[in-house]
């Protein structure tokens, strides 16, 4: 897979949540977890499920960073 993104976060899917239109997937980044809104036709598309292999990429004009008070 080649992408422009260069943050791709590889791990595994460990929930998949179906809603009526879209699905909230979770993949677990080894020790972090990251969820993502897709369209159920994608979850189907991606043959995404439970255990499977997926990356989170993530591609954006801007990032936040927060801290603690």
């Amino acid at each position: 897979m080649k992408l422009s993104a260069r943050n791709v976060l590889p791990g595994t899917v460990t929930e998949i949540v179906t809603g009526a239109v879209t699905s909230h997937v979770r993949i677990d980044l080894g020790g972090s977890t990251v969820t993502a809104s897709i369209t159920n036709e994608a979850v189907k598309d991606l043959g995404l499920k439970v255990g499977s292999r997926a990356s989170a990429v993530i591609k954006a004009s801007d990032v936040m960073v927060g801290v603690d008070d």
